[in-house]
């Protein structure tokens, strides 16, 4: 799943208790407001959540002028709960109170840390979002003349933000905080793939190729002349500019270690995000051993399917087998690849509805990732409009169709698409009793949490049958166990990315071009692979407690329907909530 991630986070959960007196309507007027200042402060983010207002909005992320405007607005908040009897609210606006409280303390934390001298990767930020708004198919409209203007006046900001954001890196290197080397070789094509000789071959003119039919000729000729010379004169100078820099200055100035754990404040910034990203104060040890456990027993899970299948090896040739197995690849069209995701949503469907009476009214679509980034993209779900106006899509990246090794596809549409992603997030978007600020919120140790869970109702809703399939998902949860394990090895013990490579490839069937780009992941974004084994984790937990508690008044309907009715939170506060509807059993 992607989401542009600024404030999300989180801290242990205690409902405050204050002294002093207030009224419901004042903390209305409170998350309103908190909504429109993280719009202001996220404004990239706020179009991908259809907040169309913040459209031709830029911020420069890494300055410390902005750092300084986040510090301001987490002390604004943070005084603004201080005048709240938080047991005077309802209990979801209890959640939504406990909700700024995390995320205004774990800002606070992250603005302690240098982050901002490392504004760049190759997975996710700025550049690749501009990238991908200039392709007209993502959250950018491009349907009326001020549309248009909107973007154009990104791409203007964009382009002065290249040259911050080399400021910013010149820092981190005189500090030593600088990317891995493997993470500057794979960042340089993405910048060099944008210097088209022909202004018409340049992603950032696709939306001039579709302009609106009710334009006239003359706004046509205007656009098609400010975003050709946008393109010409600003945009691609920068973008050689940058290559320039990572080529001559930034790549020898790259570090040889893996992981955040050798930078100077290393560690105290991999607890922050091990903290942010797991809504919990698990240690980096603790999640460590938790990691090691996960592996151990889905390996022994593992091995049950290879007996089945009767294949004679051991288990990491059964890897192998199973990676070049030519009936487990049999496309030869991308299309073909999306046909079959497609059949498994139809399968699905007549039981979806045994396991969910609250299901999204908001449209869905798998599509093919584009060309521009399909090299080094995972498959991700991105969401739609909270309108209905934009479909939730589920991205499948295809480099290689003769390649694409299908074993794991109803697995993964299952945690991208549905029940995953597209439930969850569509209807937290569609939630009018949710103030706005949480219909657009992520916490990932719940969202990703809840897609790993699902991945779990599979045989419920009439998958794995094929126990290639069922070594899938296996196979898809093992993944998620060994990021536990190289996540906290590369940046808390050292370890570096051939260390992670070796790991994986002992231990799951992914290939191992896949396994690089994942374990390159994990340095680029630390902790954040930390999110799904957690929050999965924590949904069984609250399942079997619910079982085991409510015996015949169980209801699986009810209890999905609980979990997913107020949106992402913190995973304590979820605990709070499913063991009051527990204790009520009703």
């Amino acid at each position: 799943m992607k989401k542009a991630i600024l404030l999300t986070a989180a801290l242990p959960f205690l409902f405050a208790s204050c002294k002093k007196d207030s009224k419901s309507g004042d903390f209305a007027t409170i998350t309103k407001n908190y909504f429109k200042e993280k719009n202001e402060l996220e404004p990239l983010n706020a179009t991908l959540n259809g907040q169309n207002e913040y459209n031709d909005q830029f911020v420069f992320e890494m300055t410390d002028s902005y750092r300084k405007k986040q510090a301001d607005f987490f002390d604004k908040y943070e005084t603004e709960l201080s005048g709240i009897d938080a047991e005077s609210l309802s209990p979801e606006e209890k959640i939504s109170y406990e909700i700024i409280k995390w995320e205004t303390a774990i800002g606070k934390d992250l603005l302690k840390t240098d982050n901002n001298l490392m504004p760049i990767h190759q997975f996710w930020g700025t550049h690749l979002t501009m990238t991908q708004y200039a392709s007209a198919t993502a959250a950018q409209p491009f349907k009326t003349e001020q549309d248009y203007h909107n973007f154009l006046k990104r791409m203007d900001a964009y382009s002065v933000w290249i040259d911050s954001a080399m400021v910013y890196m010149k820092k981190g290197m005189a500090k030593k905080m600088v990317l891995p080397k493997a993470l500057t070789i794979k960042l340089i094509p993405q910048f060099e793939e944008q210097i088209t000789p022909k202004v018409e071959d340049n992603i950032f003119y696709t939306s001039i190729k579709s302009l609106p039919n009710d334009l006239s000729i003359e706004v046509k000729s205007s656009l098609k002349n400010d975003y050709a010379s946008m393109i010409n004169n600003k945009l691609m100078p920068q973008y050689k500019k940058m290559v320039d820099f990572l080529k001559k200055e930034y790549l020898p100035a790259s570090r040889n270690t893996s992981g955040i754990g050798n930078i100077p404040g290393g560690k105290e910034m991999y607890s922050v995000y091990a903290k942010q990203w797991t809504t919990t104060t698990k240690a980096p040890e603790e999640i460590h051993e938790l990691g090691l456990s996960e592996v151990a027993r889905l390996k022994s899970e593992m091995e049950k399917v290879k007996e089945q299948v009767g294949f004679k090896g051991t288990i990491v040739e059964f890897f192998d087998y199973v990676r070049n197995k030519k009936e487990l690849m049999p496309f030869k069209k991308p299309e073909e690849v999306i046909a079959n995701f497609e059949a498994i949503h139809k399968k699905i469907k007549p039981n979806v509805d045994k396991l969910f009476s609250l299901q999204p009214k908001t449209p869905f679509e798998v599509r093919r990732v584009e060309a521009f980034r399909e090299k080094t993209a995972s498959a991700e779900y991105v969401q739609g409009a909270a309108d209905g106006s934009r479909p939730g899509v589920f991205y499948v990246p295809i480099p290689d169709v003769a390649k694409y090794n299908y074993y794991g596809d109803e697995d993964l549409f299952l945690h991208e698409a549905i029940p995953g992603h597209h439930f969850q997030i569509s209807l937290q978007q569609e939630n009018k009793e949710l103030p706005d600020f949480r219909k657009f919120n992520w916490f990932g140790a719940y969202g990703e949490g809840w897609a790993l869970y699902t991945e779990s109702l599979g045989k419920e809703l009439g998958l794995y049958e094929d126990p290639y399939q069922y070594f899938g998902m296996l196979g898809n949860e093992m993944h998620r166990a060994i990021r536990l394990v190289v996540d906290t090895g590369l940046h808390s013990k050292g370890w570096t990315r051939e260390q992670a490579i070796k790991y994986s490839l002992e231990n799951e069937a992914e290939s191992e071009a896949s396994i690089i780009s994942e374990i390159e992941r994990y340095m680029a974004i630390p902790g954040q692979a930390l999110s799904y084994k957690i929050g999965q984790l924590k949904l069984i937990e609250l399942r079997q407690k619910a079982q085991n508690q409510m015996k015949d008044k169980f209801d699986i309907k009810v209890f999905h329907q609980k979990v997913l009715e107020s949106g992402v939170m913190p995973l304590a506060l979820l605990e709070s909530k499913i063991n009051d509807w527990t204790k009520k059993g009703n």
